[in-house]
């Protein structure tokens, strides 16, 4: 049997799908001969996927405004899908939420302070937000009796971030530390997907999470000065560094992989 990276016709759920991973990843699924379906809570997007889709393949390009958390605009959300072209082969859980790095102290500040609705808020998203898209999108593929669900992991859910990138931000004064919530979330994440692939080996579904490291998006200089000698690659990912090891996955070259963690860091958790 010959191997094949081949997605043609595949109906796949990216959520999260407006983000900058999110456009890369439903438009190198386009490119592979997917129909993509984006899930976001942006109504009403540009339909090129901001001119990384071209034109010619908005027939395959379905975009529907869905909170994840929400199990009935997810239920919505699958009846539209299989209305138009049946159930969904494939699942990229890639919605998440993080304090980003200009939030109030009260969001970055000492552990000892993380307050306890960021918490749950980011919990609430990138841990319920996969359980319940597995739950309603992972179904239909289990009564299909195929397909594949992607978990979008983070080295900070396998390893403990390094407080110590960010030291310059307090040596001007800040009282900043990267957040806890975002870490718990997902390492969560590696023993959901080793659930499902066992609940799920069956009936034909596969689940496999992936581990990306950083992604640049023209961070502070004083940060990547501390954080590019700690990836012996020596720079931070492009969006489409990790586009292989989604189509991959949503490939049948991946049939006999399930239940594992694709790790993709440049060398990060290596060092």
């Amino acid at each position: 049997m010959a191997v094949s990276f081949g997605l043609d016709q595949r109906v796949i759920v990216v959520t999260g799908g407006l983000g900058q991973l999110g456009r890369r990843f439903a438009a190198d699924l386009l490119a592979q001969g997917a129909r993509v379906v984006v899930l976001d809570r942006v109504a009403g997007a540009d339909p090129t996927l901001g001119g990384l889709a071209p034109g010619d393949q908005a027939a395959n390009l379905m975009m529907l405004g869905c909170d994840v958390t929400s199990r009935g605009e997810l239920e919505a959300a699958l009846d539209a899908i299989v209305g138009r072209w049946g159930a969904p082969f494939g699942l990229i859980n890639n919605a998440a939420l993080d304090s980003p790095p200009d939030a109030p102290v009260s969001e970055n500040g000492p552990f000892e302070n993380y307050p306890e609705s960021s918490f749950d808020k980011v919990m609430d998203v990138n841990v319920k937000g996969v359980f319940l898209c597995s739950q309603v999108f992972g179904a239909a593929m289990a009564s299909a009796g195929r397909g594949s669900i992607v978990n979008i992991g983070s080295v900070y859910g396998l390893v403990s971030p390094d407080q110590s990138l960010y030291e310059f931000r307090r040596e001007k004064g800040e009282a900043f530390f990267k957040p806890v919530a975002y870490s718990v979330s997902k390492s969560a994440l590696y023993n959901l997907t080793r659930y499902l692939a066992v609940y799920w080996g069956g009936r034909g579904v596969r689940i496999n999470i992936v581990t990306f490291a950083g992604v640049f998006n023209h961070q502070d200089p004083r940060f990547l000065e501390r954080y590019l000698p700690k990836v012996p690659l020596g720079r931070m990912a492009n969006p489409d560094d990790y586009s292989g090891p989604i189509v991959f996955l949503m490939s049948d070259a991946s049939r006999y992989m399930t239940g594992a963690n694709m790790v993709v860091d440049g060398g990060f958790t290596a060092m």
